[in-house]
């Protein structure tokens, strides 16, 4: 039934002080036979990819030292650096910790030990997905209660009568007459949210039927000082067209490869509120989401900054609807780097925490110099081939591209496994892939930068939503 936000204030809530499930990561009967410390598995990734890019280096100083002199000395350390050491890096990086990584075995739980759940929804004019999503809700095989808010950040459109002709016993709607954006809408629930744990999901998302028990159970199963988990997030429109066929495949290789090397050494930087777990009561004492672009990962590297951890549940899906256009994807993704930006500017003194999850934190901040070395760097490596010159290019073959190709096979192989665990199909897209290969990454590329740049610009405070 829809209430207005007034009404709220008449309702008996539950209290917050359900006692939270002990987490039993430490339980010596979860580890494997042999079982390798996170550290040692860092460390390892760590002196592979140091030593890859070394040679790389080394390989491309070699053929380079005819071309040197004083004026050009500069320009020809960018370039290096842009197509073939940095990348031979983070290459060689992701593909050892992808090798290294070990998804951590569950607890088992009785039924009786589940926590209360609140799903927080903020729908503004979503009027032709909400009512899928809510029967995605209905469908989870979750043994304990399940309280569904769905705030109603001022629709325009039908949303709202749909809301209210939906019948669902635990099913309220909270409607603010006023869109404020998707921060603000999550904080109103949040206020009123009744179970210790709160999960947020979009309005255009929809849940696999295990979804929530997985989110669950792996946020039970993991460390005592877990704070929150990311759960895995897929295209579900990939058929709309071939933005969208693209983007199946970074999602399911690209941010899911990205997650699962994150988890590995505990640094995870990022719970989407398209689908993630909080605890309630730490969501309150850091304030919820800020209103902001980058309202989650800022709310992240809140929860990393106040000590806590935030795990990844890679096996907890949920399918959602990605751009189908070319400006709507480049508008998103450059409200994902603005996020960044914020985030460094909230949060930056992550970036000087005795962590693992302090070298990732400096990984985003590498990620957008390596995006605009990248763009400097065609042009000069474009003339160079037009003059005779291709050692650049036998470099990047040599040192960038196999370490890339073993990434993407590692991260298909292990995504393949868990669909099938979770009795699902990898979808056949092969135009969508040749797309991701030859030009998604440009793409990805020129937005980002552009949301950096913005980012850094002084400007007013726009929506997510």
């Amino acid at each position: 039934m829809g209430v207005n936000a007034q009404d709220w204030s008449r309702r008996r809530l539950f209290p917050v002080t359900v006692r939270l499930p002990l987490a039993a990561a430490n339980d010596s009967r979860l580890h494997r036979r042999h079982y390798v410390p996170v550290c040692l598995k860092f460390v390892l990734a760590l002196v592979l990819a140091l030593a890859w890019a070394a040679l790389a280096w080394a390989y491309v100083e070699h053929w380079s030292a005819s071309l040197r002199s004083p004026e050009t000395r500069l320009a020809e350390l960018c370039l290096l650096l842009a197509i073939v050491v940095l990348p031979a890096f983070m290459n060689t990086f992701l593909s050892a910790c992808l090798l290294l990584d070990r998804r951590p075995a569950r607890s088992r739980f009785a039924d009786a030990d589940f926590p209360g759940v609140t799903i927080l929804i903020a729908v503004h004019n979503h009027a032709d997905t909400i009512l899928d999503t809510l029967a995605s809700i209905a469908s989870q095989r979750y043994p304990a209660p399940i309280e569904v808010m769905v705030i109603n950040d001022g629709s325009t459109d039908a949303t709202l009568d749909r809301l209210q002709s939906a019948q669902y016993p635990w099913l309220d709607v909270l409607d603010l007459k006023s869109a404020g954006g998707k921060a603000k809408a999550l904080n109103a629930g949040l206020r009123l949210a009744s179970w210790p744990i709160t999960v947020t999901l979009d309005a255009d998302t929809h849940l696999h039927p295990q979804a929530l028990r997985q989110l669950v159970t792996r946020y039970m199963s993991d460390p005592p000082n877990t704070a929150a988990v990311a759960g895995t997030v897929l295209v579900r429109n990939s058929r709309d067209s071939a933005v969208a066929r693209m983007q199946e495949w970074d999602y399911f290789h690209g941010i899911a490869a990205a997650r699962r090397v994150q988890s590995l050494c505990q640094g995870t930087l990022v719970a989407p509120s398209a689908f993630s777990l909080y605890r309630t009561d730490i969501l309150r004492v850091i304030g919820g989401w800020p209103e902001c672009v980058g309202e989650d990962i800022v709310l992240t590297w809140a929860i990393l900054s106040d000590h806590h951890r935030v795990g990844y549940a890679e096996d907890a899906i949920a399918f959602t609807r990605v751009p189908a256009t070319l400006p709507a994807f480049i508008e998103q993704r450059r409200r994902w780097s603005r996020g960044v930006i914020e985030a460094l500017r909230a949060r930056g003194s992550l970036l000087f925490r005795r962590r693992l999850s302090t070298f990732f934190v400096w990984w985003k901040l590498l990620v957008p110099t390596t995006d605009v070395l990248c763009a400097a760097a065609l042009v000069p490596c474009l003339v160079l081939a037009c003059i005779g010159v291709y050692w650049p290019a036998a470099a990047m073959t040599t040192f960038v591209l196999p370490m890339a190709l073993l990434a993407t096979v590692v991260i298909h192989t292990a995504q393949s496994r868990m669909f099938r665990l979770l009795g699902l199909t990898v979808r056949r897209n092969p135009l969508g892939w040749l797309g991701y290969a030859l030009v998604y990454g440009w793409l990805l590329k020129a937005a980002s930068l552009t949301g950096y740049l913005s980012g850094l610009l002084p400007r007013h405070r726009h929506d997510d939503a």
